[in-house]
């Protein structure tokens, strides 16, 4: 199962996998950090393609096209604000990781990317969220095949320690 998970630091508009999760709002129309990345690297279809969709509650997943990033599609979906975790925010984060999986099945996808889900200005604290990340992934993977890799994209060093060292202890 482990052999399915990399872990890099880096741009995940750059991610050659058949899909790359967005950390969107719940608008889809593009935003800060990894959102406004990923609208303006896959171009003004994306813009366009989301207003269509419609929106996204937390902890849901929505399809679009990749456009002109090397991702063949972006799978949306809005993590939870932290408030301090008594609003539910862990199932929420939880069921951003389990969706989005879902999601790239439903697609067809074997590779996926995903960002740090809801670490950013939406606070969730980065350790917590990267336990949530690893588990959900171990969970999906042993119980569906089609999924070739997941690939954790860490912006920044710290990111990237926290996520190497939570996978040690998830995976063993």
């Amino acid at each position: 199962m482990k052999e399915k998970i990399e872990i890099v630091e880096g741009d995940i508009t750059k991610q050659e996998v058949d899909a790359i999760v967005n950390a969107a709002n719940t608008s889809l129309l593009g935003g800060g950090g990894v959102d406004g990345a990923i609208h303006r690297a896959a171009g003004p279809e994306l813009l366009e393609e989301t207003r269509k969709i419609g929106g996204c509650p937390t902890g849901e997943a929505r399809v679009s096209k990749g456009y002109r990033l090397p991702a063949k599609w972006v799978i949306h979906t809005v993590g939870p604000v932290w408030r301090g975790g008594q609003k539910n925010e862990e199932t929420l984060l939880a069921n951003c990781y389990r969706n989005s999986l879902q999601e790239a099945v439903k697609i067809g996808a074997k590779t996926i990317a995903f960002p740090g889900i809801s670490t950013g200005v939406y606070s969730f604290p980065l350790e917590r969220a990267t336990e949530i990340a690893m588990t959900e992934a171990k969970t999906f993977l042993e119980s569906h095949e089609t999924i070739e890799e997941v690939v954790f994209v860490c912006f920044g060093e710290k990111a990237l320690k926290t996520y190497q060292d939570v996978f040690a202890r998830v995976f063993g």
